[in-house]
């Protein structure tokens, strides 16, 4: 059974619960702390903007949070809910709401992203390119094998493969236009 099918199993007669030990609250925030910034990122690489990739991110979360003592691959199984609930926004076509200021506490993640503008030039070029050119690049560039890849998009390796050179071409041709454009 795939790694996404497998963890997106849940027993729909009973709601699962949040994780109660405090051992179990204090491992869910380290990893969140640590995840959710590249999580963000990943999203982004689907060519969503900045509101759309924190909120299918933090989304994503609220589920594991649910979840978290059941999930056995929590890396996959958050990418594979956060790009779902990228493609229900993009289906609801809403705007970002208003910028609201956040209550005081501790440190969001999501503060420690800072883009470069050679990442900000990728991921223009990537929302340019096809959705599986997409899923592709930013599941491969996550650190997920194109094994892994091809299990998680139920689709074959050769195919990550073959995504994978056609999205880095169109992002080399991107680079090579941006080297020749004057400044």
């Amino acid at each position: 059974m795939a790694l996404a099918q497998r963890d997106q199993l849940v027993d729909t007669r009973r709601r699962p619960q949040p994780p109660i030990d405090s051992a179990t609250r204090s491992e869910f925030a380290g990893f969140y702390a640590k995840t959710m910034p590249r999580l963000v990122v990943f999203v982004l690489r689907h060519g969503a903007d900045v509101h759309q990739a924190s909120e299918a991110a933090q989304a994503a979360f609220a589920q594991a949070w649910e979840r978290w003592e059941t999930i056995e691959h929590p890396n996959a199984w958050l990418r594979t809910v956060a790009f779902r609930h990228l493609l229900r926004l993009r289906d609801r076509r809403e705007g970002p709401l208003q910028d609201l200021e956040d209550p005081p506490g501790g440190v969001c993640p999501l503060d420690r992203i800072e883009l470069g503008a050679q990442e900000e030039l990728v991921l223009k070029v990537l929302a340019g390119l096809p959705m599986q050119q997409r899923r592709v690049f930013a599941w491969i560039y996550d650190g997920f094998s194109a094994q892994e890849t091809a299990e998680l998009l139920q689709t074959t390796p050769e195919a990550v493969r073959q995504s994978l050179a056609r999205a880095r071409k169109s992002l080399k041709q991107a680079w090579e236009t941006m080297k020749e454009a004057p400044q």
